[in-house]
């Protein structure tokens, strides 16, 4: 397609990612975000091969390694013991950073290469036609002819395109925190699995430098929780999930002075990712077309491979909706497969009774026998390079 005015919803890794790479490209990118400015209520994340490979095709892989550090691997432990079940090693381009951190370092280059970046644009309902019309909270309306939908897990785009679709309550409930790093915590993502609930910890570096623990928690209950980021928990809750959990994790817990909650729903995958209509066209990607469990570690790889793709498709693509079919045709396959492994993992980690004792007897065999096979396991994700065209 010739390169024309885009309007993208939501500036997340999905959006800004995105935006600069259509802008490479000769597109003039509009960003619209609801969220007055680009901060977070803080959260780790893990960069991991295939979206490394994006960010340095996109040259900013020396800004984020300045954030990051350089993980040793995933350790997976007993919870209720402390011990080791499995090590599982991971090379130096498997990073550990903070989500703020790499915000901002896409924004900047975003900006950097004219994407007019808008915040405090709260979309209330969009429709779809020629053009499609936006509005805004307030009640100014745009009207833009392409428009992609980043905009998370509530994407006003996503459910114009999919009325019916509806998450489904996994009956697992995460608390997430940040912590000092007091004890020069292993640069390695430690998995503390327990009989109906788990817990995650791993050190990440912010903007500034300050090295800080991320923690997520996961227990099974009936009761849910809203889906989101921001409600605020009592800590006491927390502690009292794991209180029979090995002193290493209590005591870490013991420090928590402010945590959120939220529950875990299942998003199935598009089936519907983009329209079209004449001149006019919609496309929704990242969180808004494959919302994913956190259990792999690749919400924000996805993202970022989103964004190469669909730069990618938009400039061979001979009109929209031949890029916005040949965009889902590349991604689905991929990302089904992505979130179809979280949500297995979800289930490994919270083996219960004889499971539980024969499952981790047999991951310390591996882990022992052919300490590789754990990782090769994963060669199918983490060596995909989408800018090279190796996306499956």
């Amino acid at each position: 397609m010739t390169p024309a005015d885009i309007t993208i919803l939501g500036a997340g890794v999905a959006g800004l990612t995105a935006g600069l790479a259509l802008a490479r490209r000769g597109w003039r990118v509009r960003v619209l975000e609801q969220a007055p400015a680009l901060a977070d209520l803080g959260a780790g994340l893990q960069v991991s091969p295939n979206g490394l490979a994006v960010l340095r095709a996109l040259g900013l892989e020396e800004a984020l390694m300045a954030h990051t550090l350089a993980s040793e691997g995933a350790v997976l432990r007993d919870g209720l013991s402390g011990a080791d079940v499995a090590r599982i090693p991971l090379s130096d381009r498997y990073r550990l950073t903070h989500r703020v951190a790499l915000i901002g370092i896409l924004a900047e280059a975003a900006r950097e290469a004219g994407v007019d970046l808008r915040l405090g644009q709260r979309i209330e309902d969009l429709t779809l036609g020629a053009p499609v019309r936006l509005h805004l909270a307030g009640g100014e309306k745009v009207e833009t002819g392409l428009v992609i939908g980043a905009d998370g897990i509530k994407s006003k785009l996503r459910r114009a395109l999919e009325p019916a679709a509806a998450p489904r309550f996994t009956g697992q409930v995460a608390w997430r925190a940040l912590l000092p790093d007091l004890c020069d915590t292993p640069d390695a993502a430690h998995v503390f699995m327990g009989p109906g609930r788990h817990v995650v910890r791993y050190p990440v570096l912010t903007e500034d430098g300050t090295r800080l623990i991320n923690l997520a928690a996961v227990q099974e209950r009936e009761s849910w929780a809203e889906e989101g980021w921001s409600q605020e928990d009592d800590p006491a809750n927390l502690r009292a999930a794991f209180a029979d959990f090995a002193p290493e994790v209590t005591e870490l817990l013991s420090r928590v002075e402010r945590t959120y909650l939220w529950g875990l729903f299942l998003h199935p995958v598009a089936r519907q990712w983009g329209w079209a209509e004449g001149e006019a066209a919609a496309l929704v990607i990242g969180d808004a077309a494959h919302a994913t469990l956190p259990f792999l570690a690749q919400g924000a790889n996805m993202a970022l491979e989103d964004a190469w793709v669909l730069a990618d498709c938009l400039e061979a693509g001979a009109s929209a909706r031949e890029a916005f079919d040949a965009f889902q045709a590349a991604r689905a396959p991929r990302v089904t497969r992505i979130v179809g492994e979280a949500s297995a993992n979800a289930r490994r980690y919270h083996l219960s009774g004889i499971k539980r004792h024969v499952g981790y007897a047999g991951l310390r065999l591996i882990s022992a026998a052919a300490p590789g096979f754990l990782t090769r396991r994963y060669d199918w994700l983490y060596n995909a390079d989408v800018t090279r065209g190796a996306a499956v």
